[in-house]
């Protein structure tokens, strides 16, 4: 019974392939098309919409899959049970069956009995088995009852989860919406005693018995309000965790003893020197180790958002952990080919993401590992002093805030020494932050007013660029007045008006507000509260509070700013698309001349890829699309696939750009009618601006083509000083290139034969002292390089040596002295240049085997040469 893995998780395969199933793989970490979740947490994710009877042309109604998944928040949430529980994992491997219509209840658990009991397959003991059903279900409990034989003892019936209640309440649901249904699960007895005895005390002995396999009869869809929907067609999809399955055939008390966990905890037990196989803190890292390798291949990153967070928290407790088993220096990037190994990992692909996953957690822990010391101190020493047992929620958030300790980390430590943490104070105090935040960029020395019902601005200027306005305020000098005249700069704030306030990385609008006595010239618009501001200057006439006005944008400025924003729109999917679901938008800036594009990326940008995003967006352009907008309500956000900035405040009514199926996105400014207004998209530059961040900049239309011709322009001048046209440029070039090595290679050689005429002129003038050899000499128009290359010879054919050259350049003596190690115990090179460029009013310095100094007062060299020949002579 004591299998591999690898070959349980082929045999559960293999099982259901001959019940006619077809073995499909499993889908990314990442849900397709499913915000409602962060992370693949069930075999069934992927036919979430065959489930719901909303894809139809699916092909298969019996499927069987080995299903990678992450179970770390929301509703299935491991993380905190890993190290404390032998069985939880944030990553796991589910096997699941499934069923879209073809068979339900009966043939389901026949399924699972024959696979788990028959000796052609995992022949497991048919009396360690204790089965649960939900209570209502009694069709389930006649089957397991009247058909496989399950004695009623053994069948345990479950109703509605109680607060009072650890056991399951056998309603499965994906998530708070989605499918759901009755299952039925089905126990192992690891005493492998007979359960019988048990049964009435099943609640108080739940930790002898270990969930194996889940069978979901999903038969309904639960909506927002909380109830339910019946499904078109009953379906089963069952769960069941490999690593669970593996100890129960290992015949191991705990997950972490199987194969695939035993290869990961030798290596870890090996770099933290600890002989304990079962230390809680190796089964921490071994988890952590799986579930941050798979999350990185996904080219998920830590980060202090959505699934980056995620990532950082598995990461830094694992770090944690390290540091428990004493491990000093950085080490969970010497665990991904662990991982590889444990895993059996052969894919070209994943092997090829070796070094990319080691430098990610390299410089995870790097960073963290720099204020973890301190921050465990501080908690440390705020646990002694603890009273009644729960950790103050401020020092909750300074640990998170200063020194970068997820909440779930303080949680465990405080745990480990019987503290509570409040995660609801600890949610207040992130609040705070952020209302801190939001005000700090609202607030604005510039411009002081009172918020209250006059003060408010309605915007018309979607598809009005002129309307009658009145005016509410005039502001000069960050003071209300009542007129403002010719000459003088302030701020106007009309009751409703076309100008659009800069906001959401687009620029604000430009234009006049006038009447018969006075003109004021916008040159900018912006936002504050519940206001517009037009920030401007009068330029002829008087304008009064309470006086009708006309106000006017100035229609191509906004022109080409609405093209460019909806070009940010075609580039912010299309970067999606080409280089993955991870990227994330950072911040732009849309002009009416360009755009710049801030987004979260992991890695360079190769010209190809920049070429395929430019292709793609002037591939919709072309098809001029019409761009449509409307009003929908932010809870049903995540329903509708619409890409938004997690971390902004939206109001309860949000309004939707769309382009076609091609982008979706929550957006406020304005846009043009259609994608074909654009003209055309050009990427001027791609460049890395801080860590995980890259910046696009762009220009569309007319500023597009005047790129392409000023480059164009800078082409034909080269080829006109080459001699070539464009159509031959790389050749030329090459061709020049290859003529410029070759005369490198000659002057190369030109200055080797150089070296070795002065070497031999050299050579006559050396004196020898004793077995020393003394040279002095000085040359002319030497480059530093030739000096150097010439003392490394001399050094190497004398042995022993002291070397002193004088080079005259430019006005200049540069000197080079060198002594070979030999010598050093009788003279070295620095004392020698000291003495010379002190004759010389020179600077320089060096080691004792070489020195290099220089002077403007040549004259006094001769001298200086003289004077040191017979102070070297008095040494030797």
């Amino acid at each position: 019974m004591n299998k591999k893995t690898i070959k349980i998780r082929n045999q559960f395969l293999e099982f259901f392939r001959k019940k006619k199933h077809k073995i499909i793989q499993g889908s990314s970490l990442i849900p397709k098309n499913d915000t409602s979740i962060l992370f693949t947490n069930a075999g069934m994710n992927q036919f979430k919409n065959i489930f719901l009877g909303q894809d139809k042309s699916y092909q298969y109604s019996k499927i069987a899959t080995a299903q990678y998944c992450l179970r770390t928040g929301g509703k299935h949430n491991d993380l905190e049970n890993v190290g404390y529980s032998n069985y939880h994992h944030t990553f796991f491997e589910m096997l699941g069956n499934f069923s879209f219509g073809s068979y339900f209840k009966k043939k389901a658990i026949l399924y699972s009995w024959e696979l788990l009991t028959s000796k052609k397959w995992f022949s497991l003991p048919k009396e360690n088995f204790l089965i649960t059903v939900y209570e209502t279900d009694e069709e389930t409990y006649d089957i397991w009852a009247n058909i496989i034989g399950i004695p009623p003892d053994r069948i345990v019936l479950i109703g509605n989860k109680t607060e009072n209640s650890d056991i399951s309440d056998n309603f499965w649901q994906m998530g708070d919406t989605g499918p759901c249904g009755p299952c039925t699960e089905i126990f192992y007895n690891l005493k492998n005693n007979k359960c019988n005895k048990q049964i009435k005390n099943f609640r108080k002995k739940i930790n002898d018995f270990i969930e194996i396999w889940n069978i979901v009869f999903m038969q309904f869809n639960r909506i927002n309000d909380g109830s339910l929907v019946k499904l078109p067609n009953p379906s089963v999809d069952t769960g069941m965790g490999l690593e669970r399955i593996s100890a129960i055939m290992h015949n191991v008390s705990s997950n972490y003893e199987i194969d695939i966990f035993q290869i990961l905890i030798n290596d870890i037990a090996k770099i933290s020197n600890t002989t304990d196989l079962k230390n809680k803190s190796l089964y921490v890292i071994a988890d952590h180790i799986r579930a941050s390798y798979f999350m990185i291949v996904e080219n998920i990153l830590p980060s202090n958002e959505n699934r980056g967070y995620v990532l950082r928290r598995i990461i830094r407790r694992a770090i944690r952990h390290g540091y428990l088993l004493g491990v000093k220096n950085i080490f969970l990037y010497k665990l991904v080919s662990s991982v590889n190994k444990s895993m059996n990992i052969n894919n070209s692909y994943l092997l090829n993401k070796k070094e990319y996953i080691e430098n990610i957690l390299k410089k995870e822990e790097i960073q963290f590992r720099s204020t973890l010391n301190h921050g465990l101190k501080l908690l440390h020493s705020k646990i002694k002093k603890t009273i009644n047992h729960t950790l103050d929620s401020e020092i909750t958030f300074y640990l998170y805030d200063t020194f970068g300790f997820p909440f779930d980390l303080t949680k465990e430590i405080c745990r480990e020494h019987n503290i509570n943490v409040d995660r609801l104070s600890f949610e207040k105090h992130m609040e705070k932050q952020k209302n801190r935040s939001r005000e700090k960029k609202i607030f604005n020395q510039n411009y002081i007013m009172m918020h209250n019902t006059e003060n408010i601005s309605i915007f018309i200027g979607y598809n009005t660029y002129k309307t009658e306005s009145i005016i509410k305020n005039i502001i000069k000098n960050k003071t209300s007045e009542q007129f403002i005249s010719s000459g003088e700069q302030g701020i106007l704030l009309l009751n409703k008006t076309p100008f659009y306030p800069e906001s959401g990385g687009q620029i604000g609008d430009i234009g006049i507000i006038y009447n018969n006595e006075g003109k004021f010239k916008v040159k900018n618009t912006e936002k504050n509260g519940n206001m517009i501001l037009h920030f401007g200057i009068v330029e002829k006439g008087i304008l009064h509070i309470e006086q009708k006005v006309f106000s006017e944008i100035d229609e191509q400025y906004r022109f080409d700013i609405q093209k460019n924003h909806s070009a940010t729109h075609l580039l912010n999917s299309a970067l999606h698309k080409t280089l993955g679901d991870h990227v994330y938008q950072n911040g732009s800036l849309v002009t009416a001349d360009w755009i710049r594009f801030d987004f979260f990326h992991n890695m360079p940008i190769p010209l190809k890829k920049i070429q395929e995003i430019e292709k793609l967006i002037n591939k919709n352009i072309s098809k001029n699309i019409l761009i449509t907008t409307k009003i929908i309500n932010f809870k049903n956000i995540k329903e509708k696939n619409i890409i938004f900035l997690s971390h902004k405040k939206y109001e309860k009514h949000v309004r939707v750009v769309s382009i076609d199926h091609y982008s979706n996105e929550l957006c406020k400014g304005t846009h043009t009618e259609r994608t074909g207004d654009i003209g055309f998209f050009k990427i001027t530059s791609v460049r890395k601006i801080a860590s995980n961040t890259y910046r696009i900049e762009a220009k569309t239309g007319k500023n597009a083509l005047h790129l392409i011709h000023s480059q164009e322009k800078k082409v034909l001048e080269i080829c006109s000083n080459l001699k070539t046209n464009p159509n031959n440029l790389k050749k030329t070039l090459e061709k020049i290139i290859i003529k410029q090595k070759n005369l490198e290679k000659d002057i190369s050689k030109l200055k080797e034969k150089n070296i070795t005429n002065i070497i031999a002129k050299l050579n006559k003038n050396k004196i020898k002292i004793k077995n020393i050899i003394l040279l002095i000499n000085t040359l002319q128009d030497q480059d530093p390089k030739t000096l150097r290359n010439i003392m490394d010879i001399l050094k190497n054919k004398f042995k022993k040596a002291i070397i002193i050259l004088a080079n005259l350049i430019n006005n200049k003596v540069t000197l080079i002295v060198g002594v070979t190690n030999n010598l050093h115990e009788l003279i070295q090179a620095n004392d020698l240049i000291k003495i010379i460029l002190k004759k010389i009013n020179g600077k320089g310095g060096g080691k004792p085997d070489i020195a290099e100094g220089g002077s403007t007062y040549i004259h006094k060299l001769p001298e200086a040469l003289t004077e040191i020949k017979s102070w070297i002579y008095s040494i030797i």
